[in-house]
């Protein structure tokens, strides 16, 4: 498949989250900048992103952390998506309603048949991390 421009992981992903699913919960999400093997993407935390108190939810933090390591994985030179085997999150301090939060993710080795991904997630005004996660995807042959 090869790496995308900025541009076609853009489109890639509005088209993602443009289909009825789960993934419409990101729906506010954009992607600020590529480069191969890494992602930076924005998000502004909405009531709907928010848990009973207020809030960002840790199922959501998830989320984020699959969609924007896939996406990382998705811009390297091989630009196989892969199938999720294993991801922590480390759960650091809360997102806000109205809080906008920086999601990088970082592509750490891309091997054969397995690739590993670091994503954080920071505060856009503080700087204070609120998630740490890594996933592991398998690759396929």
């Amino acid at each position: 498949m090869g790496s995308l421009t900025l541009q076609g992981l853009r489109e890639l992903m509005k088209a993602i989250l443009d289909t009825p699913g789960f993934d419409r919960v990101l729906d506010k999400m954009t992607v600020l900048s590529a480069s191969p093997g890494q992602v930076t993407c924005q998000l502004k935390v909405g009531e709907e992103h928010t848990n009973r108190g207020g809030t960002l939810h840790g199922g959501l933090t998830a989320t984020l952390v699959d969609v924007v390591s896939t996406a990382a994985l998705l811009h390297t030179e091989r630009g196989r998506p892969g199938v999720s085997v294993d991801m922590n999150i480390t759960y650091v301090s809360p997102a806000y309603i109205g809080e906008e939060i920086l999601i990088t993710a970082h592509i750490l080795k891309q091997g054969k048949t397995l690739a590993f991904a670091t994503v954080d997630m920071t505060n856009k005004t503080t700087g204070k991390l609120v998630a740490q996660g890594r996933h592991t995807k398998h690759l396929g042959a």
